[in-house]
């Protein structure tokens, strides 16, 4: 079939499909390129809002060694806060700070706030007793994970009273 084409039709088609062979291989470098540079925006993102998350995670732990936040709001917080945190600094809560999971597991479900105030007196104490209890029973456990949780965050400041002074 190639004697009845003539040369110049061989070589035309050969240039046009080297021609797109090339652009092809161009555009696969420029995908695999913006491929590239968005996870590094993505990773850099991700870095970003772990940083800001840790330096919240930092701010409470200290406060609740410092004893300006009770330990069920602190248990609440760090929980909900920290399940965010995204790539190698993913932690998996409930394994690594049991005392605090327990407690957040105890109240996660008891209404705060406004929500609070509208039940009536008997429930809110009964509430309350359940709280303290589990407070009282965990408050050495979650000591040591709030201190735990500040050496995770690299934590700049150390606590001027702990819960165990």
């Amino acid at each position: 079939m190639l004697e009845t084409l003539p040369i110049g039709v061989v070589v035309l088609g050969g240039a046009i499909i080297l021609g797109l062979a090339v652009y092809a291989g161009w555009l696969l470098s420029k995908l695999r390129h913006q491929t590239k540079m968005q996870e590094k925006a993505m990773n850099a993102a991700i870095k970003q809002r772990n940083e800001k998350i840790i330096e919240s995670v930092d701010v409470i732990a200290m406060a609740t060694l410092q004893e300006q936040c009770d330990l069920s709001e602190a248990a609440i917080r760090l929980y909900m806060i920290m399940d965010h945190l995204q790539g190698e600094k993913r932690v998996e809560f409930p394994e690594r700070f049991p005392a605090l999971y327990e407690l957040y597991d105890v109240v996660k479900d008891m209404p705060r706030g406004d929500a609070r105030k509208k039940i009536e007196k008997r429930e809110r104490m009964r509430h309350d007793m359940e709280r303290m209890k589990a407070e009282a029973r965990l408050q050495q456990a979650i000591h040591t994970e709030l201190e735990e949780i500040l050496a995770f965050t690299g934590a700049k400041m150390t606590p001027v009273r702990t819960l165990a002074s």
